[in-house]
């Protein structure tokens, strides 16, 4: 891909800075783009697809913006972008009609929301297509519906919104819900010191027995040991990466292991993802180990 580095949005609030700078990139023109794009997917020019790349950023960060309303990081949502937009350009075939902006617009969208349905909530959520779009739609129907104050939807408009969406009118309430964000259960109900937390109101209408709870126990320290031998499989920058984004309560962002490992923020993801893959290969493998019977000695 492209041989240079691109501009990034710093962590001290570069965001006018980096449009300004991306603005300086001159657009192409048909035949220019056209050219730029064959001599990528024919010759490998790594500079053609950096042209192309830079050319289109504009067009990321103006996408990235429609996504400022997930309280994620500008920076990273933008950086997600292009990383998409470079994903677009790896594949572009100019012989098929298209402009590379009309492509990409694909690509530089799902990289983004991946990312978003990754980081934005800590419950996995819209694992289908038709949940990511009820995701991404909700707010927006909502405000059509002038449905935007917080609290559960009336029957009617949760079944309107299920009915535009071809969903369950039960996942447009439970999104609906989620969409609140995550909160803490040790927040205080009110905001006087003996009030007590939302932890202390939880009712616990399990009926579970000692042993079972002592079976779950010692699973999730099975599990917990399966981590730590798989993450002695990691060299030193890999640990680093992977515990500081994936195990910490607060995790660091791409921008701050760049610069405490002086590399790009690129290179910092593509660490975090083969680390995460070496974590996620033993840790299935010792699992599968631990599910085989053990044989008995022979006689």
């Amino acid at each position: 891909m492209a041989s240079k580095s691109l501009p990034s949005v710093s962590a001290h609030g570069g965001l006018t800075r980096y449009l300004e700078e991306i603005r300086q990139f001159p657009m192409l023109e048909p035949q220019q783009e056209y050219m730029l794009a064959k001599s990528w997917r024919e010759h490998g020019d790594r500079d053609a697809a950096h042209e192309l790349v830079t050319s289109h950023l504009r067009l990321v960060a103006r996408i990235a913006m429609g996504y400022r309303g997930y309280g994620l990081p500008i920076g990273e949502v933008i950086s997600e972008g292009n990383v998409g937009l470079m994903q677009a350009v790896k594949r572009f075939d100019p012989e098929k009609g298209f402009r590379l902006a009309t492509y990409a617009m694909w690509w530089i969208r799902a990289a983004i929301q991946e990312y978003i349905l990754r980081s934005w909530s800590l419950v996995k959520m819209g694992t289908t297509a038709a949940q990511k779009k009820l995701f991404f739609n909700l707010r927006k129907i909502k405000g059509q519906l002038k449905a935007l104050e917080d609290g559960d939807l009336r029957p009617d408009q949760v079944k309107q919104i299920a009915t535009r969406l071809g969903v369950s009118e039960d996942d447009v309430v439970s999104m609906n819900r989620r969409l609140g964000g995550d909160s803490s259960l040790n927040a205080p109900v009110r905001n006087d010191a003996e009030s007590g937390e939302w932890m202390d109101w939880l009712v616990d209408d399990t009926a579970v027995d000692q042993e079972t709870a002592l079976a779950e126990s010692e699973e999730q320290e099975q599990r917990r040991g399966m981590l730590h031998d798989a993450l002695k499989g990691l060299n030193e920058r890999e640990r680093r990466v992977f515990e500081a984004r994936r195990l910490s309560e607060d995790p660091l962002t791409l921008e701050q292991l760049s610069t405490e490992f002086g590399v790009s923020r690129e290179r910092i993801r593509q660490i975090e993802v083969r680390a995460f893959e070496k974590v996620q290969k033993a840790v299935q493998k010792a699992a599968a180990a631990a599910e085989e019977p053990e044989l008995e000695p022979a006689d």
